[in-house]
C-alpha cells in the first residue's frame, strides 16, 4: 500500500453546525434552509462560484443575496466545516510520523479547498484534491483517475476512506481499494 487517501467531510471533520447561523444570516427559517443547502450543493462542489451557490439558495427561498452576503455566508460555511475531529487528526499525525503517504480527496467548493491548504495540519498531506478546483466530483470515475495521476500511483497502491457508500463504490470501480469510514479506530485497525 503506497497511498492512504481520506475524504474530508464527516471523515476528518465533524458535520457542520453552521446551518442555523447560515439561515439566520440569509433571513430565512432554518427548517427551510437546510433542504435548499443540500439540494444545490452538488453544482457548488463541482466548481460553481460562491455567489452562484448562495444565490441559487436565495432564489429557492425568496431571499436576495449580493456579493457582501455571499462572502459572509461563505465564511460561515467554511467555519462550519472546519472542526477537525481530534481522533482523525491523531490518526493522520501517527500515519505521517510512520512515513505513510497521505492524500486528501474531497467533494468541496474551491473556497473551502483554499482554506484547507492554509491550515497547519494540511501539511500532513502530500496531495490535496478538491472537486471544486477540478470541476469533477466523487463518485465519478474521472476524479479518481485524476487522483491516481496526481499521486503517480496504480489503483491497487491506494486505500481510500469515505463516509459515503457511493464514493467507496466509485473508487472500487476504478480498482482503488476503498473502505467505508467508521471512525479513526476502525481505520487504524484496517491499516493494521
Amino acid at each position: 500500500m503506497n497511498w492512504i487517501v481520506f475524504d474530508y467531510g464527516e471523515v476528518l471533520c465533524t458535520r457542520t453546525t453552521a446551518l442555523p447561523k447560515l439561515a439566520a444570516t440569509m433571513g430565512v427559517p432554518a427548517v427551510e434552509f437546510e433542504p435548499a443547502y443540500w439540494a444545490v450543493r452538488e453544482p457548488y462542489d463541482r466548481g460553481s462560484s460562491d455567489l452562484e451557490y448562495w444565490t441559487s439558495i436565495g432564489d429557492r427561498l425568496g431571499a436576495r443575496v449580493d456579493d457582501a452576503m455571499s462572502e459572509e455566508l461563505t465564511a460561515i460555511d467554511v467555519a462550519g466545516w472546519s472542526n477537525l475531529a481530534p481522533s482523525s487528526l491523531e490518526l493522520l499525525e501517527a500515519l505521517s510520523e510512520a512515513g505513510a503517504a497521505l492524500a486528501l480527496l474531497s467533494n468541496a467548493p474551491s473556497s473551502f479547498g483554499k482554506w484547507v491548504r492554509e491550515q497547519e495540519w494540511a501539511k500532513l498531506f502530500r496531495v490535496t484534491l478538491f472537486s471544486g478546483d477540478v470541476k469533477l466530483a466523487k463518485p465519478d470515475a474521472e476524479i479518481f483517475r485524476l487522483l491516481l495521476e496526481k499521486l503517480g500511483a496504480k489503483p491497487e497502491e491506494c486505500l481510500f476512506f469515505d463516509d459515503r457508500e457511493s464514493n467507496v463504490e466509485g473508487a472500487r470501480a476504478v480498482g482503488i481499494q476503498a473502505q467505508l469510514w467508521d471512525g479513526a479506530e476502525a481505520a487504524r485497525a484496517a491499516l493494521g
